[in-house]
């Protein structure tokens, strides 16, 4: 689970969101806030209700010029992982943007590498895939980085939603996607290359447009170490059930 998914009612009872979640029999949460606790509060209440924070999402300043305090709290956290969900621009995603990127994400990926034993990852959300050259901006940023240091989390709503097939580029890079993004965009809705669609589009799984079964069984086989869902809805206390229900009957 994203704690984004729940993120009003973190932002008013951390311990009790998590009893909450963990009511679903979700225990592997990828946290990207720390709702005004320090990375030890929230481990404690993790353990507590024998929970794990796999993933710590950060923003792309932070952890490029604070990336020790960003590694030190993945640590502590217990967290495997740090990604970053978006790259700060202005206007259309350019190949001067995708090249600094390229650079930033290197530096990043080794340090958090090499002095925390973390892997980093990069969220794909949607503004990546402009055209380039054979393909796209997204494929020019998995291709220049290094694969030592950089991996990614594929978002599937945002792969699907600017005209993407996330089967497709699971085939293509396999190991390069360590984590996934869940999610289903309503059906009728039409996708760009934005990033950005209103927070209602996000639909229970299997209730969308998406094909999550052929999806899975890509990231299964691509070699995907953790799944987390993320509903960005004002619906979450009826969709969240639903798509946990989904993905059990799916397993069957």
């Amino acid at each position: 689970m994203v704690s984004y998914t729940y993120r009003n009612s973190f932002s008013k009872n951390v311990a009790a969101t998590l009893d909450t979640i963990k009511a679903l029999g979700i225990t592997d949460m990828e946290f990207s806030n720390l709702f005004g606790k320090t990375a030890a509060e929230l481990r404690k209440l993790l353990d507590e209700r024998g929970m794990k924070c796999s993933s710590f999402g950060v923003s792309y300043p932070d952890a490029l010029n604070k990336t020790q305090e960003v590694g030190q709290n993945a640590k502590t956290l217990g967290a495997k992982f740090v990604r970053v969900a978006w790259i700060p621009h202005d206007g259309p995603f350019t190949l001067d943007m995708a090249k600094k990127t390229v650079a930033d994400f290197n530096q990043i990926g080794k340090r958090l590498n090499d002095d925390y034993g973390i892997t980093f990852c990069y969220h794909n959300h949607g503004f990546e895939f402009q055209p380039y050259q054979d393909g796209t901006l997204f494929d020019y940023i998995v291709q220049q980085t290094d694969p030592r240091y950089v991996s990614f989390e594929m978002d599937i709503l945002w792969t699907f939603f600017p005209g993407q097939d996330p089967v497709a580029l699971l085939n293509k890079y396999g190991k390069r996607f360590k984590l996934m993004h869940l999610k289903d965009l309503r059906k009728g809705v039409t996708g760009n290359l934005s990033g950005g669609t209103p927070v209602e589009n996000d639909v229970a799984l299997g209730t969308g447009q998406i094909d999550l079964a052929a999806v899975l069984k890509a990231a299964r086989k691509a070699g995907v170490q953790h799944y987390y869902i993320e509903d960005e809805s004002p619906s979450i206390k009826t969709q969240v059930p639903q798509s946990i229900a989904y993905l059990k009957n799916l397993k069957d």
